[in-house]
């Protein structure tokens, strides 16, 4: 029997490129309209996928990906904690 898991794949909205979702970030847009980073991938709202990746994150500010998927607009703060939290993984890697 094959007793393989399934990994789950999402796309980021930056690059366009398949990736297991461990190695992608979540973005989620409340009912309220706020905007936070979902680590858990689990919260509820409007969810958006980024790459752990500074480049990605840089693209999606300056196209402004984020915004358009979400429908909301981003505060800069977030991108901010972004380009932080992958700083803070990649040294720890």
């Amino acid at each position: 029997m094959n007793n393989r898991k399934k990994v789950p794949m999402r796309k980021c909205v930056a690059t366009g490129e398949m990736k297991p979702k461990k190695e992608l970030v979540r973005i989620v847009r409340s009912k309220d309209g706020e905007v936070s980073i979902d680590l858990t991938g689990k919260k509820s709202g409007r969810g958006a996928y980024l790459s752990k990746d500074k480049e990605a994150v840089l693209l999606a500010k300056k196209k402004n990906v984020l915004k358009n998927h979400l429908e909301v607009t981003v505060e800069d703060s977030v991108y901010d904690e972004l380009l932080e939290l992958i700083g803070k993984e990649n040294r720890l890697s």
